[in-house]
């Protein structure tokens, strides 16, 4: 793996895995939409910066005071819309950071989510996954700081960690651009169907309550017949969440 930086390159050779070409501010016309989130302090910018260059396009979303960062690159024909989601520790929407990563997640529908977590705190970072993983069934999980892990003497099963959570794993250490060619071809796999996910849901819900949702959610997806995530929905919607609620009536489903 070549660990040399290539921030400021405009084409770069990854290891025979393809050709990766960073459009910088051009990314109008895309084949797929990558979202990336994680807690704050994962070096998820640096995740991002790796991927798309150092040209990129920033603003505000939309009725916001929050930055919105966002650019692309091209790999083996394919181009990718990457946007940066604000780092957050939930998904509960107790903040304008989480109201808006959960929305877009989850009514932007980008055809893959990367949950960059750090290799070093991972426990404290599973929180934050495991959400996602209730609302998009296409996610990678990127290992970063890597290189933090090792100094402090972390070993993890990539392989065991990636069966459990039912998404690929790929480790990375961002700043040095190691595991960035293999979180390429993996963003890739995903979103091309080469990978298919198959992740985790919580499983132990009392029946009453798994009853209700399964109700609802049926009844969500006939009067919404294109909602992503019906059953997702159907729990915010039992937590009363307005935010939830709002969308729904306002019908908000393409945001991206």
């Amino acid at each position: 793996m070549n660990s040399q930086p290539h921030s400021s390159c405009e084409t770069c050779e990854f290891n025979n895995t393809g050709s990766l070409k960073r459009l910088g501010l051009d990314v109008t016309e895309f084949d797929y939409v990558v979202a990336l989130a994680g807690n704050p302090n994962t070096g998820k910018s640096t995740v991002f910066n790796a991927l798309t260059g150092l040209r990129q396009h920033t603003g505000n979303w939309p009725g916001k005071t929050v930055t919105r960062a966002e650019g692309g690159f091209s790999y083996q024909g394919k181009k990718y819309k990457l946007i940066d989601l604000p780092g957050t520790y939930s998904l509960l929407s107790t903040s304008q950071d989480e109201e808006i990563a959960r929305n877009f997640i989850l009514f932007g529908r980008p055809h893959v989510t990367v949950i960059v977590v750090d290799a070093s705190r991972l426990e404290r970072n599973l929180n934050l996954a495991l959400q996602i993983l209730e609302i998009t069934d296409n996610a990678v999980l990127c290992l970063n700081l890597m290189d933090e892990a090792k100094r402090h003497n972390t070993s993890i099963d990539e392989r065991a960690l990636a069966r459990r959570l039912g998404i690929p794993v790929v480790a990375t250490s961002a700043r040095f651009d190691q595991g960035i060619p293999e979180l390429i071809k993996t963003i890739s796999d995903v979103a091309e169907k080469r990978i298919v996910c198959k992740p985790y849901r919580i499983k132990n819900i009392p029946s009453h309550i798994q009853n209700a949702v399964d109700q609802l959610s049926k009844r969500i997806e006939e009067e919404y017949p294109h909602v992503p995530n019906s059953r997702w929905i159907a729990f915010r919607l039992l937590e009363n969440d307005q935010r939830v609620i709002e969308a729904l009536e306002n019908n908000e489903f393409e945001i991206a």
